[in-house]
């Protein structure tokens, strides 16, 4: 085969399956079951297989594009996931597209239009909101929700525990003898924040620890805004002696405020963060953060889209996604005074 571009049957020959049987697992029909349905992909993706876009678009209709659809581009964890998506997309012969919100209702309809209109064959939604106008057409989108939760609408979804990974965050700084422990929120009242939220909430309850006022800090997971609440929560009566973010880029505005004022991190104060993005282990000290398994998140969630663009019946339980606690250097023994 040394020369020329592989097709389907060189790709049925190696699996063992009909030509049929492969064009089916990398249009996304849903008719092929697993495992040799990762079989097709692997395979594909190994010979470096690429279909004929034009006829097949031709053919079917589709435009052969995907849509990731996150709030801020600029925050590296989306990149990360986007990888993930990318490799399993390619894998099927899809591009992907990712679409820039920035918390612009506007915007995010302009991207479910792009849905609706064809130009692309399905979404991954990575905002945690769907359009008020679009709750009645929601069963009929090609549609998967990553990380974020849209509750009451049947979607599927792909997530982590994000209530027992920030419980254990906390629970963490209370075994280093924390009792001041603060907290920089999500949006709420959106899913993921507010489960991040009551992870902290419950940490303190079971450990009989106060939650102070001024303690929960709304935020927005942007950068400036860890350095505006970390000024907040500074300026307090009884200042905190660890802070639990709900994101890396809050707490890394939180860091950088802190040291502003002098404080040395972790000896003043400790902060744990939750994404574990590439800059986490480049800040000095590492930051202690939450690890999600980005590209693998990515990789599910356009394997589950592929399944939902084919029609196969799918679970209605989430998939959960491990996390694990990264100890790094901005977390240690609370201060004695």
């Amino acid at each position: 085969m040394s020369g020329r571009r592989p097709k389907i049957k060189d790709i049925a020959e190696k699996v063992g399956v009909s030509p049929a049987t492969v064009s089916r697992a990398l249009s996304g029909s849903g008719l092929v079951a697993e495992p040799t349905l990762s079989r097709i992909r692997e395979t594909a993706r190994a010979m470096n297989y690429r279909p004929n876009v034009s006829a097949r678009n031709l053919r079917t209709q589709r435009s052969m594009s995907v849509l990731m659809v996150v709030r801020d581009i600029g925050n590296p964890f989306y990149l990360e996931v986007m990888k993930g998506v990318e490799e399993a997309a390619s894998a099927a012969g899809y591009a992907v597209l990712m679409g820039n919100t920035q918390n612009d209702r506007r915007r995010e309809m302009e991207y479910f239009d792009m849905l609706r209109d064809g130009h692309a064959d399905g979404m991954i939604l990575m905002t945690g909101k769907l359009p008020p106008k679009l709750e009645a057409e929601r069963e009929a989108l090609p549609l998967v929700v990553a990380l974020e939760t849209i509750e009451g609408y049947g979607l599927p979804h792909v997530q982590v525990d994000n209530f027992r990974a920030a419980r254990e965050a906390v629970e963490h700084l209370i075994g280093l003898g924390h009792t001041r422990i603060a907290h920089l929120t999500g949006p709420l009242p959106e899913v993921m924040a507010t489960l991040r939220r009551d992870g902290w909430r419950a940490a303190m309850e079971a450990a009989n620890l106060p939650i102070l006022p001024g303690y929960e800090q709304r935020g927005d997971y942007l950068l400036a805004t860890g350095h505006e609440l970390g000024a907040k929560l500074c300026d307090l009566p009884e200042p905190p002696t660890a802070i639990f973010c709900a994101n890396d880029e809050m707490a890394f505005g939180v860091i950088h405020e802190l040291r502003r004022r002098g404080l040395d991190v972790p000896g003043d104060v400790s902060v744990v963060g939750f994404d574990d993005i590439y800059l986490s282990k480049a800040l000095f000290p590492p930051l202690t953060t939450v690890s999600q398994p980005r590209a693998d998140i990515g990789r599910k969630a356009m394997s589950l889209l592929l399944d939902v663009m084919g029609e196969a019946e799918l679970s209605p339980e989430p998939i959960v996604m491990p996390t694990t606690l990264k100890i790094r250097g901005t977390t240690g023994p609370v201060r004695m005074t």
